[in-house]
């Protein structure tokens, strides 16, 4: 589903990311991992044509993503809170999400039901706009509308960062549903490496933007990458 090749970009002629090639099925969860600076924000922000790559380019089911916008439309992705709409309620903000996908109210409020435990009543019904809640209901208000509409691809950015550890667990079997149960290719970012070795069936570490390791998990993979960074 997703093809990289020759992927490069450059700040002032410092290079912060450059992977030759990358190639990501569908349906498949899979994890990126890296110290801070390796270059797995900056994947992202390319993958959703955020910045422009300095040379290379990425396809999205065959679509350069750089050049065209057909691939938006079955894409979703949170990365951080500057996704939401900060003067929306979470309802206001789903109902948008969810108009933007094709689905009515009443398809959105049947879809956050699912969600219950996961929103712990801290998100609907509370009469708050997204920017007052704190950066964890946030993140979880973005989460799910990420999945709203049945995207083909969803792409996280350190989804567990600012959860507590019961809003954590319910995360991953959210993600690990996703995988099991759907079609839905999963892509993360994290600095936790049991929370992504748990979910991602492969697993790309990135250090100073160079693909160093690509692993399909497995129960040593988390020992591999623990040896890996702390050498």
């Amino acid at each position: 589903m997703i093809s990289v090749s020759n992927l490069s970009k450059s700040y002032n002629g410092v290079s912060v990311l450059n992977i030759e090639n990358l190639d990501i099925p569908a349906g498949e969860c899979f994890g990126l991992v890296g110290n801070n600076g390796a270059g797995k924000t900056t994947f992202f922000s390319l993958l959703l044509d955020l910045i422009q790559p300095s040379s290379g380019y990425i396809k999205n089911k065959n679509i350069i993503v750089s050049e065209s916008e057909e691939w938006k439309p079955f894409t979703s992705s949170f990365i951080d809170e500057s996704f939401l709409i900060g003067y929306l309620t979470a309802e206001e903000y789903f109902y948008f999400i969810g108009d933007l996908r094709g689905q009515t109210k009443a398809d959105v409020d049947e879809f956050l039901k699912q969600y219950a435990d996961f929103f712990n009543d801290e998100i609907l019904q509370k009469k708050k706009y997204l920017r007052n809640l704190s950066k964890g209901n946030q993140k979880k208000a973005g989460i799910i509308a990420a999945l709203i509409g049945k995207p083909e691809m969803v792409i996280l950015d350190e989804p567990f960062a600012n959860l507590d550890p019961t809003t954590q667990i319910r995360l991953k079997k959210i993600i690990k549903d996703l995988d099991e149960n759907t079609e839905t290719t999963v892509l993360i970012s994290s600095h936790d490496l049991i929370h992504v070795t748990e979910v991602c069936k492969r697993i790309v570490v990135l250090d100073k933007g160079e693909k160093v390791k690509d692993i399909q998990t497995s129960q040593a993979t988390l020992e591999e990458l623990e040896a890996y960074f702390n050498k």
